[in-house]
C-alpha cells in the first residue's frame, strides 16, 4: 500500500515536470530506481535458517539465527529440526477432496469478489476515469495521491482492528460501504452531473475495500485450510485472485469505451452479490485455532 501511495506520487511530481510526450516514458522507467535498490539490497538478507536445516546444513542455520538476534539460537534450531521431520513423516494430501469442498469455495469466492470490486482496475486506470471526468492532466495525479494515501490509512486502521472486530464484520462493512460508493460513480457518469463529488466517491470506495477486503483476504485465506493442504489451498486462493485481476484489468478499458458508467454499475452489483455471500456463507475465523476451524469446515 506504501508502494502504490509513493508511485502516485512519483507519477504527481513527474508530471510537474513538462516532459510533454516523453512524460510515460519517464513514470515507467523511474520503477528501475527502487528496483535496483531492491536488487542491491538483496545480497545482505540471509538464508532462511528453515531451508538450510532441510539440507543439513546445521551449524549455518545456527548462525543466521544468532545473526537475526535470536535469544536462544540452539533452542530454535532444535524446533524447526522437530517441525520438519514431523512433516516428513506426514503424508502428502491432495488439496481436491471433498472434506476440503468448502475452503476451497471459500478461498475462490474471497479471491474472486475482491476483483469483481473493480479496486485494482481502478487503481490502475485511475488517471483515466478522473479525465473522463473532466479533471485536467495534473489534478488528476493529484487526486491520485489523495486516493494512495486514504488506501494506506485504511489499510492500517483495519489491521488494527482486524482481530477484536472480526473478519466477516469488515468484509460486510466493506461491501455495503464499496456498493454505495460505486453506484455514486455510475450515475456521475450516467448523468455527466456532480464531477466535484466524483473524487471523494472514489476516495470513499478505496477507504472501504482497504477497510474490509484490502486487510482481510491474505489473513482469511490463511485460516481456512488445515496445515496439510494450507499451503495449496492459499495458492489457489491466491491464483484466482491475480486471474481475475488480468481478466478485469483487460476488459475494464474496453467496456468503459462503450459505456463509462457499465463498468460501475457491474462492480457495484457484484458487491452486493459478495456482501449477501458473506452473511450467509462465510465463518468468522477470528479467535477460532486452525484445528477447530477444520473441524468446523469438514462438519
Amino acid at each position: 500500500m506504501a508502494g502504490i501511495l509513493v508511485a502516485y506520487l512519483s507519477n504527481y511530481a513527474i508530471g510537474l515536470l513538462g516532459f510533454g510526450s516523453e512524460e510515460w516514458r519517464w513514470k515507467l522507467g523511474v520503477a528501475v530506481l527502487p528496483a535496483a535498490f531492491f536488487f542491491v539490497t538483496l545480497f545482505g538478507i540471509p538464508q532462511s535458517p528453515r531451508w538450510l536445516i532441510r539440507r543439513g546444513f546445521i551449524e549455518e542455520a545456527r548462525q543466521i539465527f544468532t545473526r537475526i538476534g535470536e535469544p536462544d539460537p540452539d533452542r530454535e534450531v532444535a524446533d524447526v529440526v522437530r517441525s520438519v521431520e514431523t512433516e516428513d513423516r506426514t503424508k502428502v494430501e491432495p488439496l481436491f477432496r471433498h472434506k476440503y469442498r468448502r475452503p476451497i469455495v471459500l478461498a475462490i469466492a474471497i479471491g474472486f469478489f475482491n476483483q469483481m470490486s473493480g479496486i485494482n482496475a481502478i487503481l490502475y486506470y485511475l488517471n483515466d476515469i478522473f479525465k473522463s471526468a473532466g479533471f485536467d492532466k495534473v489534478s488528476s495525479d493529484l487526486q491520485a495521491v489523495a486516493i494512495g494515501g486514504t488506501n494506506l490509512l485504511f489499510t492500517m486502521v483495519a489491521m488494527s482492528v482486524i482481530d477484536r472486530l472480526g473478519r466477516k464484520k469488515l468484509l460486510l462493512t466493506g461491501a455495503a460501504g464499496t456498493a454505495v460508493c460505486l453506484a455514486g460513480v455510475a450515475v456521475i457518469f450516467a448523468t455527466g452531473k456532480g464531477e466535484q463529488f466524483l473524487v471523494w466517491l472514489l476516495i470513499g470506495f478505496i477507504g472501504f475495500f482497504a477497510f474490509s477486503q484490502g486487510a482481510v483476504i491474505w489473513v482469511y485465506l490463511s485460516e481456512v485450510f488445515p496445515n496439510l493442504v494450507r499451503a495449496k489451498g492459499q495458492s489457489l486462493g491466491s491464483f484466482t485472485h491475480w486471474i481475475m485481476n488480468a481478466i478485469i484489468a483487460f476488459t475494464f478499458p474496453l467496456v468503459a469505451h462503450l459505456s463509462r458508467p457499465a463498468p460501475f454499475v457491474f462492480f457495484a452489483v457484484m458487491t452486493v452479490v459478495q456482501f449477501f455471500v458473506v452473511l450467509l456463507v462465510f465463518p468468522e475465523t477470528a479467535g477460532i485455532s486452525l484445528e477447530d476451524m477444520q473441524e468446523k469446515m469438514e462438519s
